[in-house]
């Protein structure tokens, strides 16, 4: 047979980090690669119990649901997000299997091939295959501690009039930044004044370390929502409560939300009801907010540990920065060093993380790399971060 596959599939790259995840299968292997929980803390009896009353429903619980998402869900995500500031109805938001089907489903339905992005340096490598198998120019805009640079985001806006910003203003995968509200509110400006809508991706928003007064308000909430707005934000519960129930939302617009809808109906009908229901159940009877406050708690305490691991290394050239929340340490390595033939050496004496390069739209950052600190226990942190000293005792001088 003579296989005439679509040109399309010339776009498609292999994630970084799923490849790097097939190296780590073996047990000798210790990963800082994947944005992988701690499955110790799921919360396995709870999600049991949901799933139990879903059933004890009846038949009723198996059948086809709305592509739209199960509407008592969709209610319950509305109370959970209106402390966070914002009013919504379930008609504005979609329930998808997992956030990255909402990046998806909004390049698919907004983006030409040809039509300019615009990304943080460095930004999600998996958003980035999205928007590459769509045909995608994408274009980097430079970033500091305070997020992305304004006078920088201005030139390009003007210079490419891009359909959309993407960004992840909160806890930023994969460097652990959060935006100013400074920074924030210019880039609201900025958007609607040059009319490039903006994703927002806020997968680790609960995720907060530190000092608890400090707030981080969504870029949704912080612009005139829903109708009209120029923000369309999506969330998951991977982070929170498990990611094997992919289950995701997207808030924005009602005319946006019935466009991704339609796609989505293209796509796969309907979220697994199944989970959407569960989901629905521990809302109701078991303390999310209570169990999110437990896990916020244990992984800033593996978060400092590796700070101080990271601290006692004599690791010559070689910077960090403390996340503020999410799951990751960024480092900068000398120029001279490349982290993707740093990785071989790693693997080698049994660790894995994530070569930077991913991360960059433009192929920079090559002499950078991605750090998980929330999967590993505190023995396992340990050995691994021995194991990383080896590797880089090999390349760094001294």
């Amino acid at each position: 047979m003579n296989y005439r596959y679509s040109k399309r599939l010339d776009s498609f790259s292999s994630s970084a980090v799923r490849e790097i995840l097939k190296l780590t299968q073996r047990k000798s292997i210790i990963s800082f690669a994947g944005g992988l929980p701690a499955e110790e803390h799921f919360p396995v009896a709870a999600i049991g119990e949901a799933f139990d009353r879903v059933l004890a429903a009846g038949n009723k619980a198996l059948q086809y649901g709305l592509t739209e998402g199960f509407l008592p869900l969709r209610e319950s995500i509305c109370k959970w997000m209106a402390p966070k500031g914002v009013t919504i109805t379930p008609d504005d938001l979609l329930i998808t299997t997992g956030s990255q089907q909402a990046i998806d489903l909004l390049t698919r339905i907004y983006i030409d091939p040809g039509d300019v992005i615009l990304v943080e340096k460095p930004t999600y490598l998996s958003a980035l295959q999205v928007f590459r198998s769509y045909g995608a120019e994408l274009v980097s805009v430079e970033t500091d501690e305070d997020g992305i640079v304004l006078d920088d985001l201005a030139a390009k806006l003007k210079q490419y009039s891009p359909k959309l910003v993407y960004v992840i203003p909160t806890f930023s995968n994969p460097t652990g930044k959060a935006w100013s509200l400074d920074r924030r509110k210019g880039v609201l400006e900025l958007c609607r004044a040059n009319d490039a809508l903006i994703l927002e991706d806020d997968p680790y928003g609960e995720l907060k370390f530190g000092d608890a007064s400090l707030t981080y308000p969504s870029l949704f909430s912080l612009d005139a929502h829903p109708q009209g707005s120029c923000v369309v934000y999506t969330s998951t519960f991977s982070k929170t409560v498990a990611p094997a129930l992919r289950t995701g939302w997207v808030m924005a617009d009602p005319e946006i939300v019935r466009h991704m809808a339609r796609a989505k109906q293209a796509a796969d009908l309907h979220s697994s009801s199944m989970d959407q229901q569960a989901l629905h159940q521990l809302i109701e009877h078991f303390d999310l907010a209570g169990h999110i406050e437990f896990v916020r708690k244990e992984y800033e305490a593996r978060m400092r540990q590796m700070a101080d691991l990271l601290s006692q290394q004599d690791w010559p050239g070689v910077t960090w920065n403390e996340p503020k929340g999410g799951m990751f340490f960024w480092l900068q390595l000398p120029e001279s060093v490349d982290t993707a033939e740093l990785l071989k050496t790693a693997v080698d004496l049994g660790v894995a993380f994530v070569p930077g390069v991913s991360f960059f739209a433009d192929g920079s950052g090559r002499n950078t790399m991605r750090l998980n600190f929330t999967h590993n226990d505190a023995e396992g942190t340990i050995a691994g971060m021995k194991r990383l000293d080896q590797a880089m005792q090999s390349v760094l001088v001294k």
